[in-house]
């Protein structure tokens, strides 16, 4: 058996077998999720809709790391969806500032993400809202059964837990099939993607996996030093998010950065040298994407970056040729775009891992950081202060 591109055998002697095997597992597990989310339609439909029905409802997207951006990517597609006030808030934000992150008056919809359920932040969180606010909900996503967020949410008498298949609680290092699998069980509770789109993203990225391997393991080895992640609505978020996976399982030896398009020439553009990879994740939405190209062409003008690509559906535009092009997305919304754009940048933070001589399953040697955070304390709160 093979995955991305590497035997078996060899993957387990290099240490990488987990997250090879979880990033190639997506598009199956994807699958199965539609089949659990549709399954437990009905249920979720009583919990969710009459809370959505709420004008005045505020829903804050929450979780830690990985977990936080799941929130991000989706934020912008459930605003636009639902015309709520809707807020990605990091749990680790929300813990250590509750004041400045819950409204107590507010109605609250709290969606926490969470792979493990076990970092203190997740049940910190839960427990802080129901301490400073008058009106909550929870809706918790998880991967493990065995978690304490998912304990916690069982005997919460106003939440509803979504647990996702075993096999997306990846055993590796990074948040792989867990941030994509968590992603879309929100996508279809909120009714953000088509209930059929599932298959379509599979394929999509399958085309990613197959396809745009040797283009992933070129790059990973062209020998850059610094990569920036650009994108634009849901793709700030995943932006984020591929960043953080090339930090992750490079342990830090590739400078990753994000920004958004726009944002990008107001100073981070300083980053770019010789040694620097610039991605940038390009929106189906015409207007964002006429920005986005506008600097596309700047950078590549410039001459500065060792190299700049672009992933984009395939849908003839005039796109600059280096990069990755989906077939069959030209009408995808960018939130279904996140799905084979965020395998995309596994494969390639997971290919320059191993190039680096890096055990991606577990890329800090010293231990100094955790597939389940360590070393966090939690102080009480007083919200009448």
């Amino acid at each position: 058996m093979n995955y991305l591109g590497h035997p078996q055998a060899e993957l387990e002697t290099a240490g990488g077998i987990w997250t090879a095997r979880e990033i190639a597992q997506q598009p199956a597990a994807w699958t199965n999720i539609e089949r659990r989310m549709t399954s437990e339609a009905g249920a979720l439909r009583a919990f969710l809709d009459p809370l959505l029905e709420r004008r005045d409802l505020r829903v804050v997207l929450t979780g830690a790391g990985s977990s936080s951006f799941v929130g991000e990517c989706l934020a912008p597609a459930l605003k636009r969806r639902t015309r709520l006030r809707v807020d990605a808030v990091a749990t680790t934000d929300l813990v250590g500032s509750p004041d400045s992150c819950l409204e107590p008056t507010v109605p609250t919809l709290l969606v926490s993400f969470a792979r493990s359920g076990n970092s203190p932040e997740s049940v910190a969180a839960l427990s802080l809202a129901e301490q400073g606010m008058t009106d909550c909900h929870h809706l918790i996503v998880t991967c493990n059964r065995e978690g304490d967020l998912y304990r916690q949410g069982q005997q919460q008498r106003n939440a509803h837990v979504v647990l996702l298949p075993q096999e997306t609680n990846d055993r590796g290092f990074a948040m792989t099939s867990s941030f994509t699998g968590m992603m879309l069980a929100a996508a279809l509770a909120f009714d953000l993607l088509p209930r059929d789109r599932t298959a379509a993203l599979a394929n999509w990225a399958t085309h990613v996996l197959e396809a745009g391997l040797p283009f992933a393991t070129h790059l990973a080895r062209s020998g850059f030093e610094r990569v920036v992640y650009l994108g634009s609505r849901e793709f700030a978020g995943l932006a984020r998010e591929a960043a953080l996976k090339m930090l992750e399982l490079s342990d830090g030896r590739i400078v990753s950065v994000a920004e958004t398009p726009m944002g990008f020439r107001h100073g981070p553009k300083t980053i770019v040298n010789g040694k620097t990879l610039v991605v940038m994740f390009l929106c189906n939405d015409p207007y964002t994407r006429r920005y986005e190209m506008d600097l596309l062409r700047e950078l590549r003008a410039d001459g500065v970056a060792a190299r700049v690509v672009a992933l984009h559906a395939g849908d003839g535009n005039a796109v600059p040729a280096e990069g990755i092009a989906v077939p069959g997305a030209a009408g995808a919304s960018d939130l279904g775009l996140c799905f084979p754009f965020a395998v995309f940048a596994q494969t390639l933070a997971f290919l320059q891992s191993l190039n680096l001589g890096l055990r991606p399953d577990t890329p800090n040697a010293r231990g100094v950081v955790n597939r389940v955070v360590q070393g966090v304390s939690i102080y009480p709160w007083d919200p009448s202060r």
